[in-house]
């Protein structure tokens, strides 16, 4: 995904970097790349009203991950998170998220993650909710 352009992406999270984010290389640490792809999934599940993270019976956990690195992201940098489902399967999708460092036209970064969908209660796979699939198949 290196060479990935921008209208690849069917939704975009704009996250501003922190002070504490840069390592003593002055750089973004690698552990909070993860964290941005995280963020921008959840966020937009969240304001599509299909994530409650307090009160839903259903949720998705994070059984697979992987990231690659092209360039250095530091503070103040405004990292743009292109977000998209690379599959969706019944009880899981494959996210596929690219990390644009301020108006650079190529990802710095670029990885992907799996949800499996769960019941809340049993931590048993679940069917992707229907309100949930429909706002998944519009990132495909």
């Amino acid at each position: 995904m290196r060479d990935t352009p921008r209208s690849e992406f069917p939704h975009f999270l704009a996250i501003s970097t922190r002070w504490m984010d840069n390592d003593s290389y002055g750089h973004v640490n690698n552990v909070n790349y993860y964290s941005f792809f995280d963020t921008a999934v959840n966020r937009h599940l969240i304001e599509q009203g299909v994530l409650d993270i307090h009160q839903g019976g259903v949720v998705g956990l994070v059984v697979e991950t992987g990231c690659q690195y092209f360039s250095p992201i530091s503070f103040p940098d405004t990292v743009h998170a292109g977000v998209r489902v690379a599959k969706l399967g019944n009880s899981s999708v494959r996210y596929e998220i690219a990390l644009y460092r301020n108006d650079d036209p190529l990802p710095s970064a670029a990885g992907h993650f799996t949800h499996v969908y769960v019941d809340r209660g049993t931590n048993r796979p679940t069917p992707i909710p229907a309100a949930t699939r429909a706002v998944l198949e519009k990132l495909m």
